[in-house]
C-alpha cells in the first residue's frame, strides 16, 4: 500500500462557506513510548540517558535534539538545549516531538504502564512530567500541561496519569508557537512547534532509573486561518 504525506491542513465537510459551513479538521497524533531499562538506541522504547532525550513517533526511537525556543531567523540554525546530566538531586529524561506551528492542541495525555525502579536509595521529593515547547527544569512552569507521578516519596502507580492545565496553558493549546528554524532549508527556512515531555525525578541520593514506562502522547490539529475565504483559498465552489 502506498503512504502519502499531507502538507497543509487536512479538512473535510459538505458546505465550505457560509453561515452554516460543516467542514471540520482531521485530528493528529504523535507519541513516544519511552521504556527507562532500554538504554539502547535505535531500538522501540529506547529511552535516552544523561543529558539525551529522544524521539519516536511509532519509529525506533532515535536520540532527539532540543532546541531552545525562538521565532528568530538565524544563519547559523537553532540553537541546541542542554539538558542536565544525571545528578544526585535530580534526573530528567523525555522525548521531543516537531508539529505544524499554530496547532491547535487538543490532548495531551501520559500513559505510567510500568512504575519507575532503581530508586530505593533515594528519598525522592517530585516525580512529574512537564510538557512545554522546551525542556522543563524541576521548578520550571511548563507551556502547556503537568502530569505529576509522586509530589512526594515512592514513584507513583501505573496508569494514566492526571494531565492538569493553567488557563495560561489552555491558552498556549490553542496555538503552538514558532519555537525552531528548520536547519535543513538554509537561508529560507520554514519554523515549527517543538512540544517536549520532561520527566523529573528530584530528591536526594536520586539515580538514573533501571526500569519503568511511560508513552507520551499529543493529540492535535493544523488548523487554516484563512478557511471559507473567496481570496486566499477558495476551497469552495460557487455554483
Amino acid at each position: 500500500m502506498a503512504r502519502t504525506t499531507f502538507e497543509g491542513p487536512i479538512i473535510s465537510g459538505d458546505n465550505r462557506f457560509g453561515a452554516l459551513r460543516d467542514i471540520g479538521y482531521t485530528v493528529l497524533e504523535q507519541d513516544c513510548y519511552i521504556d527507562l531499562s532500554n538504554t539502547t538506541v535505535g531500538t522501540a522504547g529506547y529511552s535516552g540517558g544523561s543529558g539525551q532525550f529522544v524521539w519516536g513517533n511509532n519509529i525506533p526511537n532515535l536520540n532527539g535534539t532540543v532546541y531552545t525556543p525562538s521565532s528568530t531567523y538565524s544563519a547559523n540554525g537553532p540553537t541546541t538545549q542542554t539538558i542536565p546530566a544525571d545528578a544526585s538531586t535530580q534526573v530528567y529524561r523525555g522525548a521531543v516531538m516537531y508539529l505544524p506551528i499554530n496547532s491547535q492542541i487538543l490532548d495531551i495525555i501520559v500513559d505510567y504502564p510500568l512504575a519507575i525502579t532503581g530508586e530505593s536509595g533515594a528519598t525522592l521529593s517530585n516525580t512529574s512530567v512537564f510538557v512545554s515547547n522546551g525542556y522543563t527544569a524541576a521548578a520550571g512552569t511548563p507551556a502547556y500541561a503537568t502530569a505529576v507521578i509522586s509530589s512526594s516519596t515512592g514513584v507513583g502507580t501505573a496508569g494514566r496519569l492526571s494531565t492538569t492545565y493553567t488557563g495560561t496553558n489552555l491558552l498556549n493549546m490553542l496555538a503552538t508557537t514558532s519555537d525552531i528554524q528548520n536547519p535543513t532549508l538554509g537561508a529560507n527556512p520554514s519554523f515549527l512547534s517543538q512540544i517536549v515531555f520532561t520527566l523529573s525525578i528530584t530528591g536526594t541520593s536520586v539515580a538514573a532509573p533501571t526500569g519503568g514506562k511511560l508513552n507520551f502522547i499529543v493529540r492535535y490539529a493544523q488548523n487554516d486561518n484563512n478557511i471559507g475565504t473567496l481570496t486566499t483559498y477558495p476551497y469552495g465552489n460557487l455554483d
